[in-house]
């Protein structure tokens, strides 16, 4: 499907701080709110902005005439949109991007990070998926409480043990696979984190999609910012992905 970009400004509805430096920011779009597809990504900018370029934030969530991103406070561009609050305006472009395969009966979402936003729309598009989070420590883990009324099951990993298994996530992507309940995963966080879901993942004779996090210029393929190279030649992650399937990608 080809999306309608719509380039609008949007009223922010609700600005919230989940942990320390990660903001769910809620914003009026009806006409891209109606279109979106898990997957799909905005161009956002704060409509008083100091910055020129947009950010590229997916959508973690899509609802009536609302849409819903949950993004970190890492730059500029974003520390200016942590400054708004509720009744404020952003520029934001969109929805861009391709989309997650939505045929899977089973599918298993792997998420690290600010990687979980995007997976976050799909679980409550799909309502039969299962996630696989990690973090750092427990305080990253809050994605649990957003994933509950959505995830069929939930299976965390933190790096210093603090919450579920200690580790990374992937280290419990075998055992998951070996089950033989899941026919797809869906991976989306760091670079190395999505490389070996896909190794493990092709192990198993299960398909994988990746959604990857560039950063971009224009969002529209022009710019060349976010090129990357794949099995198939030069892609444009925003233009040709953000979505690609796993054995495409070149880590």
């Amino acid at each position: 499907m080809v999306l309608r970009k719509t380039l609008t400004d949007a009223e922010i509805t609700e600005q919230r701080e989940l942990i320390a430096g990660v903001f769910k920011m809620t914003l009026h779009a009806p006409e891209i709110a109606r279109t979106a597809k898990p997957g799909n990504f905005l161009q956002v900018k704060a409509a008083k902005a100091n910055t020129l370029l947009r950010r590229p934030l997916g959508i973690a969530d899509a609802e009536g005439d609302n849409i819903s991103l949950i993004y970190r406070k890492i730059g500029k561009g974003t520390a200016e949109l942590a400054e708004l609050q509720q009744g404020d305006i952003v520029s934001i472009l969109g929805a861009l991007g391709n989309s997650f395969d939505e045929s899977f009966k089973n599918p298993l979402l792997v998420g690290g990070g600010m990687g979980l936003s995007p997976l976050l729309f799909y679980a409550q598009a799909h309502k039969n998926a299962a996630v696989l989070m990690g973090g750092r420590t427990s305080s990253e883990i809050f994605w649990e409480d957003i994933f509950k009324p959505f995830a069929k099951e939930i299976f965390i990993a933190t790096e210093d043990g603090s919450k579920g298994e200690k580790g990374f996530n992937v280290a419990l992507l075998p055992k998951l696979l070996k089950s033989g309940k899941y026919d797809g995963v869906i991976a989306c966080g760091p670079d190395p984190m999505m490389k070996k879901a896909v190794d493990i993942a092709r192990e198993y004779s299960v398909p994988v999609e990746v959604s990857l996090e560039r950063r971009m210029g224009c969002g529209l393929g022009a710019c060349l910012s976010c090129a990357i190279d794949t099995a198939n030649g030069r892609k444009k992650v925003c233009k040709d992905g953000p979505v690609f399937k796993g054995e495409e990608v070149f880590f």
